[in-house]
């Protein structure tokens, strides 16, 4: 990881009209930057907005407003044909390898479309070219002719990796790419990912609920909650000094190896949903959830910014921020004062 921004994101907002003419604010005002080398992770939970920014991050959306750049040009408002040189460099790794996958075709030609779509190479060189990357990823080669229904779930993973990695993108977007798959099989696929990257230089957006997955593969970390960011930090920094409370409480759900240490650990139980995407609380979306929310938490929303001594790395949206070490479990709502 270094200091270039490869992918910066500004004031993004992309919505979605329903047939009872309302909107739906998947992504709201979002502005983050990604780092050559580096994977960033994005987490929340169900409905949040993180697979909606990463495609709009992609532009497999068009965003409402706001703005995209990749390698310091605009490509907000780039038509499908100028956007598809920048199509090699940005590739997306999807989350269902049952779904992603064509069932009615081969496995050499669904890796081998990023060839034949940029007319790089056909014939006996795309061939050895797919066999070669089938190889990279831990797939035999001799499998190129069979359909994706004889691969097991992780086999068919590796077949995505693959048809990601054809073009020797710069970024890859991975939309919670071992949601779907056992445990064993996680560790493959995340152990291929941190390999590849070492090996090939790439950067990565992580998208996952599982917070222990994304505190392996991370180096900084984005909290989302309905649309907007509310904590953006080092991966060491969040989970040892953690800001808002909605992480603290996404953290308190994680399990622990140790019976002893999970008997004695704070337990953050939130109170109802989620709000509406359509209809989002005024002021600060989460003080209808938040144990420390105060009735400035209702009228205001908080900025993004550094708070109590963190450093310009680690932000956080919230007015009364956790401090080390203080007991969320005890706390109480107080919108009256």
């Amino acid at each position: 990881m270094n200091d270039e921004v490869l992918l910066k994101v500004e004031d993004v907002r992309k919505e979605f009209p329903t047939h009872a003419r309302e909107v739906v604010r998947a992504v709201d005002g979002v502005s983050l930057e990604v780092h050559t080398g580096e994977t960033l992770g994005l987490v929340g939970e169900t409905g949040c907005g993180k697979s909606t920014l990463a495609r709009c991050m992609a532009h497999l959306y068009d965003v409402t407003s706001g703005s995209v750049w990749f390698e310091g040009k605009d490509i907000t408002k780039l038509s499908r044909k100028a956007m598809r040189p920048l199509r090699r460099d940005v590739q997306v790794i999807f989350q269902d390898p049952y779904g992603s996958l064509n069932p009615r075709r081969r496995v050499g030609s669904i890796i081998g479309d990023p060839f034949a779509i940029h007319d790089i190479s056909s014939g006996a060189e795309r061939k050895k070219q797919v066999q070669d990357l089938m190889e990279l990823v831990g797939l035999n080669p001799e499998h190129y002719n069979r359909f994706p229904a004889e691969f097991s779930g992780g086999q068919r993973q590796r077949i995505g990796v693959a048809r990601a990695l054809a073009l020797r993108p710069k970024l890859v977007i991975c939309d919670e790419p071992v949601s779907a798959l056992d445990v064993s099989i996680q560790a493959q696929i995340i152990n291929l990912l941190a390999d590849l990257q070492k090996d090939l230089g790439l950067t990565y957006v992580f998208i996952s609920h599982d917070l222990s997955v994304i505190r392996h593969v991370s180096n900084r970390i984005a909290v989302m909650y309905l649309g907007k960011i509310v904590e953006l930090s080092p991966t060491a920094e969040l989970f040892g000094q953690t800001r808002h409370p909605y992480t603290r409480a996404l953290l308190s759900a994680l399990p622990a190896p140790d019976p002893d240490t999970a008997d004695s650990r704070q337990q953050i139980i939130l109170g109802g949903d989620i709000p509406s995407a359509t209809n989002p609380p005024e002021g600060c979306r989460f003080h209808t959830r938040c144990p420390k929310a105060r009735s400035d938490c209702a009228t205001s929303e908080p900025p993004l910014i550094p708070i109590l001594d963190d450093t310009d790395a680690h932000r956080t949206a919230c007015f009364y921020p956790l401090t080390v070490g203080e007991d969320l479990s005890t706390a109480v709502p107080d919108l009256a004062s």
